[in-house]
Order: structure tokens, then C-alpha cells, then sequence
């Protein structure tokens, strides 16, 4: 609804806020942070540009002219945090979209694009290409999971099951069920697919899994040999000994105690498979130690896949390629040579401790770095000829013992390598380094020899964190997605042409912050270190990493614990020891009303005093030569804490748990399970509160530390090892420990990752449960709570042949939309989703917000029934897309894109002001004229919100002293004009 100000009561302060600025952040944009895939996409012929619109949720098009510059050409909205798109013909353009799980396929042919058809695939679908003969199949890739999957849950019970799956589409005849008849899905064996790549004759798929490993795990803590005291003071390595029958290497290589002269505590190992280099096949730590007996599986590190695109259905097919890299990211196919390319990370995780080294200097073997301080993944190609990989480091000039590292290091450093362009001639490999916000520029023939120089000159400056190019002629274009904007370079002179800014619902909090989440020219002093080297994308890496700091100090643990353990039961000292052993990386999502922070909490308070409390973190580990300003730390925090995890993918639609899962909620909430309490007595879900599983208190767990009691969001994530040798401990870990075979993963459950399934750790003999019970709890700790309800994102497209199986999926929308639902981060008590509708009606697109039984237009006209809005889809063109939004973002998807106070449909876009029913001003631009006024501002007080020489003119009522005190304490807080003014 627009806001207005009554003109009986002048105009107050409330006022001009209410009309200068749009809705608070929080209520009409969450961050989820997806990563971009595919951003960019050309038509055929050159002439057309889609670029899709992530935090926007829109396809956004442009006329390329002659020259290769760029004209706004229209704009559809699609599913939620679109992440890459691929053209099927000069009139259909396909859309992934990440969080709605889903695939928009829009018609382009009209002067006013429009979704077709929806296809719903698997969990956060990532790419999309077209391949085979005449690129007559699409290929989607997906997670093995997802209410939309023939599996919903995943298999994620079965050992040595693949976890990434490949849909493959016939667009001729995708069928007649409501999310459309996939030929096949291509099951491989890895976890969760990102980047797909075509041959050039089109008859391969190439598929590369996102967060693959590096052949590392964890050995928990009870299969290492406990080091004598006399051991821990003179820095010896405790011998071997024998482990419920298995021999174990020995204890913890040493260091032993931190700079005080403190001993660490007993903790796990981190070993990597053929550490030394060589191809014996032996799990090995730094003393190269061979630990296969207590590791009871194989990880065959399986990168990327090959998918023959011909076969009928589509296969895989061949051998596939291994040692690729740690964090897959995207593939670029050279049409000459056919070698494929892969931009990627390379994790060095099996090394021990953060800080300068200084204590471990002359302990650790020769040759073996002291720390990780400022080496923490290396940024690389990998470049896959037939049957050879071969890896090239991108950043082979930094001398990463130098810390913090040389003047001009950095400048020829290039961070986080992402989207990738190959010339014509098979010569000119372009990357997006989207961590450097600049252009890598390379010699094919010098990447592929390993002769190049790292340098600068190199190097296209772009600016934005860019996530993808493309090259045409003499012409790259790339997408940037820090200031969500697709520039034009042209790469002879390697200037930047011209830039066009996509509109962005996001808060300045979140533009201002994401840098320093990426930026390693700002946070790091070799350029390649950031902490989204591990936090990709806001999230984890699935891996463990050993970051205690011998050279730290120790200190008072003064955060809250679970009373469910007495102090008097806690033989632990309440202190944190800053050797504290491997750790699994944790997601930077869902960090609001968690309290203190790291699994142990050592970051301490509440979550922004936390948050800020790693700032320790960029000269420690990032290796900055200093820590980030007060301001810039603050700018950070603002940003993490607004970061949220997904809905749950395994939950059913209807927010309902099925039998099992039921069983297992009444078990959680229930009877006493473990001695003491049941499962809520620790793991609090309280969604009213923010909390799920755990709300910020630490316990006692019978380990060597204290740790805090973690939440439980995102245990479906965390499948694919399964294996485990007997450890020794009281906690009695349930058998079997017979070797398992080829998993997929080399870290599980705990904070080290050490419990491979949720089932065993349900089975530790803290626990009073059966077989039968252990499953049903592990059921219901998959589908467990999250901030949204399951049913955000989803989608359906409703058309003149599809009602029998669309209007059901319709009914569930609606009934979602309307049904209670509470969640602390949304407002409290809110409805499930806000649902949206779209259409093209009369050459004119035409959103919906339903509410109050109606659906209201954003044309200010009057609200239809649900009904009379399916009744449109009766026409052969209008198609209605519905999709559930998160609460509270409905007005802003569906009425008021750009939150100026004037609906989508009195924004003409003709550039001439009419009246208030045809304002003639960009639906996607917040100030129109860029005069520094909002539009609806304009329009309400009278002046042409079109003209920059038409300015509103805003005349202060008398104000009494009270009032005018707010007044000064409003302006202080906002800027003398952040109340009238916002950047477009």
C-alpha cells in the first residue's frame, strides 16, 4: 500500500522518513548470499544480453548494438536468487533458480518477455546447459535431495550413494506433470554439483561437484593415544598403543603446550590421504605417520563427470577426473584444443595452527609450514586434457613464509577465480577473479606450460566482485556481484566501456559489508586469503581445519552453560586453551540470536560482540598486516548477522513431518533420552526466540573441552561419510566398524566431524534409545526447523493446459500463505510465505500480492478472487507464475519493486509524468531523476519525479521544542539528508 501523509497535520518527521525511505531492510529483503554460476548469457547472434538479477529475483535483458554497448531491452521476474541462465533459441532464454528450486523458462520473442513454464528440479539447482546433438537436451544440475526430487529426503541413510544429480530435459516435450517430465537424472558420485561445461561438439556434458574435498578427514579424539605428562613438557611424541584391538600410530604430534607453557588438551587429527605426495594410498599426518587402520573407508575424490549428451538416455560415461581441486567453481571449454578448464581452490586444511608459527618453529618437521596464516586455499585452473590433470596455481609469486607479505604481492595476486571466458581462437583465457574484482587475462599456451608471470599488467580492474564473462568480438562482458551490475570492457585498451547497474532490493548494510567477506586486496596482505577462502559464499567448505594458535594465550570462559549439568559434574576448567584441535568450518548463516560464536564460543558476548571478535582473525589467519578498523569490523558484523540459512529441502511442503519424522519430534520433545533430559534440554527449539537447537548456552559433554550446544539447521547437509573405527571413550560409539568403502565425504557430525551419521551419534551410550528409535530421530533432526518454512521459494506456472495438476499446487500456496507460522529473524508471529503471482496481460506484465482472501494488482486497480486470477491463465499467453516469497517481502516483489511508494503498474517508464496513475518513472529506480528525492515523494508533493529541475518543495511545519529535539536526534542518526535522500 502506499504510504501518505495527511495534509491536516503537515508534514512531521515520521512523514518524511515514511516517504524518503522504503520499508525497513529486514522486513522486505533476506540475505541468503547464492552464488553466481552462470550470470551472463548471449543470444545466438549477438544482439540480445540476460543477465540475471540475483537479490532481485529477475532476468534482466539488453539490446547489444553494433558496438557492443548495452541498452535496457525489458525485465521479467522469475524464481527467488536466480543464479544462471542459458538461451535455447532466439525466443526462449532458461533461468536456474537457487532458492525456489526451480527452472523459469521464458519467452522473449514479444516486446514484453514472459515465464512459460516452471520446472521443478532437485535442491538449490545450480547451472544449466544445452547439449547433444543440436542441443536438443538441457542439463540442470542439482542436489540429490529436494521436495520436488522422486527422492525427497535423499537417500540420506545409504552409504557410497552419490549426492549430486544432473536432470536432463528434451525441450521439445518436457510433458504434462506439474514440474515436467525430466528424460533421466544422471546420479554422480559427489556432493552437490555447481559448474556443467559442453564439449564442442556438443556431445559431452562436463559436471563438476561445488565443495569436493581433498582426500582429508578426521580421526576423533579416542583413536589417538593419550600423550603422558611427561610427553606434553618436553614436546615428545607419545609412541603407539593398541585401541580396542586396533593399533594406533601413537598421540598428537607436538607442539604440546601454547606460548604459557600451557598443556593443550587432548584432540582429534586431521590426515590427508598420500600426503607426502605419493600414490601409496596411506592416510598420513604431518610426521607421516600411516593412520589406514583407524580410517574405515576409501575417498575416491571424485572432481568432475562426463555425461554423454547422445546417449539415449543421456550417461555417464568414461573415467572421472580426480585431484582436480578442493572448491570446484565453474569450467570453460577451449573450442579449439577441446581442454576443459576449472577455476578452483586448493585447501591446505591438513595443516596444523593459525598465528606467526613462532612456537611451532623448530618442532614441526622440516618442511612443514608452522601455520596457514595467509595460505589458506590456493587460488588455481585445472586444466583436464583426455585422461591428464594438471593443476596451475594462479598466484605461484607469493612467498607465503614472508608474512605480511612484500609490497606489490598482492596487486599481482588474483583471489577466488570464478567465471571463465576462452577467445575464439583457443588463444586468451579470461577469469573472473571475483575476490580482486579484476580480470585475469592469460596465455593459454603460457597457462597450460606453467610459464606465465603473475603480474598486474595482466589484469582487467573491473571493480564489483565479478562472477562471470563472456566474450564477443572485441567486447567481455562481466558480472559483477558486489554492486550487482553488468559491465562492457573492451579488451584491447582493458578499459571498463560502460556499466549498467541492475536494481537491488539489498539494504546498504549488506553492499557495504559483503566485501570484506571476499575482498583479499582489502583483507589479506598476498591478495589471495580472504574468509571466503573457507566461508564460501557465507557458508562452509566442508572440511575440517586444525586453527589453534600455540602462540595465543589462554582465557576465561565467561559464557553461559546449560544448567542440566551442575558445575560440580564439570571436571573442566571454565577456561578456552588455544590449542584447540581440528573443527568442522561453520556457516556464516543463521548467526542472529546465537550468542557467542566458534563451537567452543571462544568468541564470546552476544552475536554482534562476537562477530566482532574475530577481527583478530585477519592478521591471524588471513594474514592482513593489521586488523580491520573498528567501523569496517562494525560494517561486517552488519552484514554476517543478516545472513539466513535456506528452508529446510527434506521437510514436506505442507510444513507436516511424516510418520518417522513425527516419532522422532515426540522423542526430542519428550521422554529423558540421555541420562539427564530429553533432546530439548540442551538442543532448545524455540523459533520464537531464533533458536534452533541451540540458543547461545554451553555444556559439559564428556570431551577434553567445554564446547557450546550447536543448532541444528543444517545436519541435512553434512551426509556422505559413513565409517568409523572404535574409539576409545565413555561415550560407547555404536558398531558396526567394518570398512565401508568409497564414500563421499571425510567429515561428518561434532564439531571435528569425527561421527560419521546421525544414527551413531543418536546410538552413543548416553543415549536410552533402540534401533528403530535412532532412525526415527535422525528422520526428524533432517527435516528440522529453520528460519522460513519449507515452502518458501516454491513455485508453479499455471497455463491454459496444465490446471489438473497445477491448481492443486496452487491450493497448497495459498493455504501455506495463509497458515501461522512463527520465526524470531521474520517479525515473530507471520504466516508461512507471502505469495506472489505474475502475468502478462495485454502486452502489459502484471503482478499480484495475495492477502485477505484476494489478490491484489500492482496497478493500483481493484483486488480479484483467486478465481478470477486463474481464470487468466485461460488465455493462450498469460500464463500466472505463483511463488511464495519469505513474509513481509511481498509488497516489495509484487507491488513496489523499488520500495519509492508508487506501485510497479503507475510506473510507466515513459519518462513524462501524467498523474499519480501513470507517473511515467522506473519501476526498477527508487529516484527516477536522480535528484536525490525518492519518486513517490515527488509525486505526492507535487513535482515531476522525471525532471531533475523539479524538486519537491518540502516546507517544515512550526514545530514544537519536543518535536523539534526528534527532528535533530533524526538527523544526527540518518545525515543531515539521509532522511530524504537515497542512492538509486
Amino acid at each position: 500500500m502506499q504510504r501518505m501523509c495527511s495534509s491536516a497535520i503537515g508534514l512531521t518527521l515520521v512523514c518524511i522518513v515514511a516517504l524518503a525511505t522504503p520499508a525497513a531492510a529486514q522486513d522486505n529483503y533476506q540475505l541468503f548470499e547464492s552464488g553466481p554460476v552462470r550470470p551472463i548469457a548471449l543470444s545466438d547472434d549477438g544482439t540480445r544480453l540476460f543477465a540475471v538479477n540475483t537479490p532481485d529475483g529477475h532476468l534482466e535483458m539488453f539490446d547489444v548494438d553494433g558496438g557492443g554497448a548495452l541498452t535496457r531491452a525489458g525485465s521479467v521476474r522469475v524464481g527467488m536468487e536466480p543464479v544462471a541462465v542459458a538461451v535455447e533459441s532466439a525466443d526462449r532464454v532458461w533461468v536456474v533458480n537457487h532458492l525456489s528450486d526451480s527452472v523459469s523458462i521464458v519467452d522473449v520473442s514479444g516486446s514484453v518477455p514472459r515465464v512459460v513454464r516452471t520446472l521443478l528440479v532437485g535442491d538449490e539447482p545450480r547451472d544449466i546447459v544445452f547439449a547433444g546433438t543440436g542441443s536438443q537436451r538441457v542439463f540442470i544440475a542439482t542436489a540429490h535431495r529436494g521436495q520436488n526430487h522422486p527422492t525427497p529426503r535423499g537417500d540420506y541413510a545409504v552409504p557410497g550413494q552419490g549426492r549430486a544429480d544432473v536432470w536432463v530435459f528434451d525441450p521439445a516435450n518436457l510433458g504434462s506433470s506439474l514440474g515436467g517430465d525430466a528424460v533421466t537424472l544422471v546420479t554422480l558420485f559427489g556432493d552437490r554439483p555447481r559448474a556443467l561445461a559442453v564439449s564442442p561438439d556438443g556431445a559431452t556434458v562436463y559436471a563438476a561437484v561445488f565443495r569436493s574435498g581433498n582426500r582429508t578427514t578426521v580421526l576423533s579424539e579416542g583413536l589417538l593415544c593419550d600423550t603422558s605428562p611427561g610427553n606434553l613438557a618436553s614436546d615428545t611424541v607419545q609412541g603407539s598403543c593398541t585401541i580396542n584391538g586396533t593399533l594406533s600410530p601413537g598421540g598428537s604430534p607436538p607442539p604440546h603446550r601454547n606460548q604459557e607453557d600451557l598443556d593443550r588438551p587432548e584432540t582429534g587429527l586431521i590426515v590427508k590421504q598420500d600426503r607426502d605426495g605419493g600414490s601409496s594410498g596411506e592416510w598420513q599426518d604431518e610426521l607421516g605417520r600411516d593412520w589406514s587402520a583407524m580410517v574405515r573407508f576409501d575417498l575416491p575424490d571424485e572432481d568432475v563427470f562426463q555425461i554423454d549428451a547422445d546417449a539415449n538416455p543421456p550417461v555417464e560415461t568414461g573415467q572421472p577426473f580426480t585431484g582436480v581441486g578442493t572448491t570446484l567453481f565453474n569450467m570453460a571449454v577451449n573450442p579449439v584444443s577441446g581442454k576443459v578448464y576449472v577455476s578452483n581452490t586448493d585447501a591446505h586444511n591438513h595443516v596444523r595452527f593459525e598465528g606467526p608459527g613462532i612456537v611451532a618453529a623448530g618442532v614441526k618437521p622440516v618442511a612443514e609450514p608452522t601455520t596457514v596464516q595467509g595460505h589458506l586455499a590456493e587460488a588455481r585452473i585445472t586444466v583436464l586434457d583426455g585422461a591428464t590433470v594438471t593443476t596451475r596455481h594462479l598466484n605461484k609469486h607469493i612467498p607465503y613464509a614472508t608474512l605480511p607479505a612484500p609490497n606489490g604481492v598482492k596487486e599481482d595476486s588474483l583471489s577466488m577465480p570464478l567465471g571463465m571466458a576462452v577467445s575464439a581462437d583457443g588463444a586468451t583465457l579470461y577469469v573472473a577473479a571475483f575476490g580482486s574484482s579484476k580480470i585475469g587475462v592469460f596465455a593459454v599456451a603460457d597457462l597450460e606450460a606453467d610459464s606465465f608471470v603473475p603480474d598486474a599488467a595482466d589484469h582487467i580492474e573491473v571493480g564489483g566482485g565479478p562472477s562471470g564473462v563472456l566474450l564477443a568480438g572485441s567486447r567481455l562482458y562481466v558480472a559483477t556481484r558486489f554492486d550487482n551490475s553488468v559491465s562492457v570492457v573492451d579488451v584491447g585498451t582493458k578499459n571498463v566501456v560502460q556499466t549498467q547497474a541492475l536494481h537491488s532490493p539489498e539494504p546498504d548494510s549488506v553492499i557495504e559489508g559483503r566485501r570484506f567477506l571476499y575482498d583479499a586486496r582489502l583483507t589479506s596482505s598476498n591478495g589471495e586469503a580472504s574468509c571466503g577462502s573457507c566461508h564460501i559464499f557465507g557458508d562452509m567448505d566442508d572440511l575440517g581445519w586444525d586453527l589453534g594458535n600455540p602462540d595465543d594465550d589462554e582465557v576465561d570462559n565467561d559464557n553461559p552453560f546449560n544448567p542440566l549439568v551442575p558445575a560440580g559434574a564439570d571436571p573442566l576448567p571454565r577456561v578456552f586453551h588455544p590449542m584447540k584441535g581440528p573443527m568442522t568450518t561453520q556457516s556464516l548463516r543463521g548467526l542472529a540470536n546465537m550468542g557467542a560464536q566458534h563451537w567452543r564460543g571462544d568468541r564470546q558476548g552476544d552475536e554482534d560482540d562476537a562477530f566482532n571478535a574475530f577481527n583478530v582473525a585477519f592478521p591471524g589467519l588471513v594474514g592482513r598486516g593489521t586488523e580491520l578498523t573498528p567501523a569496517q569490523m562494525q560494517a561486517f558484523t552488519d552484514f554476517a548477522l543478516q545472513l539466513r540459512y535456506p528452508p529446510n529441502p527434506i521437510r514436506q511442503l505442507d510444513n507436516s513431518l511424516r510418520p518417522d519424522e513425527q516419532s522422532g519430534a515426540n522423542l526430542y520433545t519428550g521422554p529423558t533420552t540421555d541420562i539427564i533430559s530429553d533432546c530439548e534440554g540442551c538442543h532448545i527449539l524455540n523459533p520464537a526466540a531464533g533458536h534452533f537447537g541451540g540458543d547461545g548456552r554451553s555444556n559439559f559433554e564428556g570431551e577434553s573441552q567445554h564446547f557450546k550446544i550447536p543448532h541444528l539447521r543444517n545436519a541435512y547437509q553434512k551426509i556422505g561419510m559413513f565409517g568409523l573405527a572404535d574409539p576409545d571413550t565413555f561415550l560407547g560409539v555404536q558398531g558396526p566398524f567394518n570398512h565401508t568403502g568409497d564414500q563421499i565425504r571425510g567429515f561428518g557430525f561434532l564439531h571435528d566431524g569425527s561421527i560419521d551419521n546421525l544414527f551413531r551419534f543418536v546410538g552413543l551410550s548416553g543415549f536410552s534409545l533402540n534401533d528403530t528409535e535412532q532412525d526415527q530421530l535422525e528422520a526428524f533432526l533432517m527435516a528440522f526447523d529453520t528460519d522460513l518454512a519449507p515452502v518458501v521459494g516454491q513455485q508453479v506456472t499455471l497455463s491454459a493446459t496444465n490446471g489438473g495438476v497445477a491448481n492443486p499446487r496452487i491450493q497448497l500456496l495459498i493455504d501455506r500463505a495463509t497458515s501461522g507460522f512463527v520465526s524470531q529473524v521474520l517479525g515473530g508471529s507471520v504466516t508461512e510465505c507471502e505469495l506472489t503471482a505474475t502475468v502478462v496481460e495485454a502486452g502489459v506484465a502484471k503482478s499480484y500480492l495475495f492477502g485477505a482472501g484476494l489478490f491484489q494488482p500492482d496497478d493500483g486497480t481493484s483486488a480479484i478472487s483467486d478465481a478470477a486470477l486463474r481464470a487468466k491463465a485461460g488465455t493462450p499467453g498469460q500464463e500466472v507464475t505463483y511463488t511464495c516469497v519469505p513474509p513481509g517481502s511481498g509488497e516489495r516483489v509484487a507491488l513496489d519493486r523499488d520500495a519509492d511508494d508508487l506501485h510497479n503498474g503507475v510506473e510507466t517508464g515513459t519518462g513524462v509524468f501524467v498523474g499519480p496513475n501513470d507517473t511515467g518513472t522506473n519501476a526498477a529506480l527508487f529516484d527516477s531523476d536522480g535528484d536525490g528525492f525518492g519518486d513517490g515523494l515527488e509525486v505526492s508533493f507535487g513535482s515531476d519525479p522525471n525532471n531533475v529541475n523539479s524538486v519537491p518543495n518540502l516546507q517544515l511545519p512550526t514545530l514544537s521544542p519536543t518535536a523539534l529535539a526528534l527532528l535533530a536526534i533524526a538527523v544526527a542518526s540518518l545525515g543531515t539528508l539521509g532522511i530524504l535522500r537515497r542512492q538509486a
